[in-house]
């Protein structure tokens, strides 16, 4: 399938908030059609998950096309953090109606929300550096843990960052992780967009201390979902010639602990978002060499 993420060659100063948010929701849409991923929602199945399916998820997605318009907008405008806040609990309130009240992307909101900014803005440099140059220290500082979301509780009981350190930090495991595996996968892959965000998810999966799977499972099941995605890029990810039969083994390993690891997802979607906008100019080469490496192992 043929789409705005596969044809954008790169950022151009010429992108409108309407495109902006356009690319965020196919974002989103290509990371739920991506499978197999361990533990998530893909049209195949729901995964670790009984209140949501794909078309839950693809509801979720396109109410939050306003949202990430008015981001993109606030970014140029350069209007003040609070207002900004406002805007990301409107697109929560949008999303929570169009799902019946299911959480599909509050986690996304927040990371997505702000690139969007970031984009609209239309920096020199890379978006995650704009949004760690420009409102990191409002991130840092809005990052009450009186919330009981589960990635708070998460934070609080492990000590795990989650999403506002991601952020701040200018989201690291998008630009050191995220783009330097998919474009190893792409390559290995000969190009199959499919198999190139598979590897990117496995690679996030293996890297980041995500709250979704310290709520879920603890940190033992933190450490079996990051051994699992380490072996799997070890043996050569989605080079190997039966790689959609090893990947669908630990998703079906996933589902039985009723691990999912939705932070991974939502740096998934970050991860094509930036590609788009920035590739390949976003990705340090020493990283994809990096990257290239895992999936040849």
């Amino acid at each position: 399938m043929r789409n705005a993420l596969e044809a954008s060659p790169g950022r151009t100063t010429e992108q409108s908030s309407e495109s902006i948010a356009d690319l965020a929701v196919t974002a989103l849409s290509l990371e739920i059609a991506t499978r197999p991923k361990p533990g998530l929602v893909s049209p195949r199945d729901p995964g670790s998950h009984a209140d949501m399916d794909a078309d839950t998820m693809r509801a979720g997605a396109e109410s939050l096309r306003p949202c990430f318009a008015s981001l993109a907008e606030a970014g140029a405008a350069q209007i003040e953090w609070e207002a900004m806040r406002a805007i990301g609990r409107a697109g929560e309130q949008a999303m929570l109606s169009a799902t019946g009240g299911i959480n599909t992307h509050r986690g996304v909101i927040f990371g997505l929300g702000l690139l969007c900014a970031a984009a609209g803005a239309r920096p020199a440099q890379n978006l995650g550096a704009w949004v760690r140059q420009q409102w990191g220290d409002e991130i840092l500082g809005g990052a009450s843990e009186r919330g009981e979301s589960h990635g708070a509780r998460a934070r609080r009981r492990y000590g795990a960052g989650g999403a506002r350190a991601e952020a701040a930090a200018g989201f690291p495991h998008v630009y050191r992780v995220g783009l330097p595996a998919f474009l190893a996968g792409r390559r290995k892959a000969n190009c199959d967009e499919n198999a190139a965000r598979v590897q990117a998810c496995f690679a996030l999966i293996a890297e980041l201390a995500d709250t979704n799977l310290l709520h879920r499972g603890g940190a033992a099941g933190l450490r079996f979902a990051q051994r699992s995605a380490r072996d799997f890029l070890a043996h050569g990810g989605v080079g190997q010639r039966d790689w959609q039969m090893q990947a669908e083994k630990i998703h079906r390993q996933f589902v039985a602990r009723w691990l999912s690891p939705g932070g991974s997802a939502d740096l998934l979607a970050m991860t094509l978002f930036v590609h788009a906008l920035e590739a390949p100019a976003a990705v340090p080469e020493k990283s994809v060499a990096s990257a290239a490496l895992l999936a040849t192992a």
